[in-house]
């Protein structure tokens, strides 16, 4: 593997999350807790996917959705920086989603029923909008 990319990011070959996921939660995570301060220039997708030892659309997808989801914008030719919107919120959605991790972990869920009793949950409350891709192109 590369020296030349951040710390924070880092690859379990042997987890079930598949490269993308871990990538996206490693820079959601970090963003929200301040790790990585707004304004904070990624690599680009080329050169992450080379320090990783991963496929550039494996990159690709992962700075996607952490741009849809607001937390990375894309500045054009000057590359790819966290977003300053919704810091705040999105540290508390972090708080709360290791709560409810932690809840669902000791209760002994299986992950996909974790996740539709929060998608039931969103629903339920007004929901948050998927800005994510149809499932067709996921």
């Amino acid at each position: 593997m590369a020296t030349d990319g951040p710390d924070f990011i880092r690859i379990d070959p042997e987890s079930k999350v598949p490269p993308y996921e871990q990538i996206r939660s490693a820079v959601a995570n970090a963003a929200a807790e301040g790790e990585i301060p707004v304004g904070y220039k990624l690599p680009t997708v080329r050169a992450l996917a080379g320090h990783l030892s991963v496929a550039v659309n494996t990159v690709a997808r992962a700075y996607r959705e952490l741009e849809q989801a607001g937390v990375l914008e894309t500045r054009g030719r000057s590359g790819t920086f966290v977003a300053a919107g919704g810091d705040d919120q999105r540290a508390e959605a972090v708080t709360a989603a290791r709560a409810y991790a932690d809840v669902v972990s000791r209760l002994g869920l299986q992950r996909k029923e974790a996740l539709d009793i929060v998608a039931a949950a969103l629903l339920q409350s007004g929901g948050v909008p998927d800005r994510r891709a149809p499932a067709a192109d996921r």
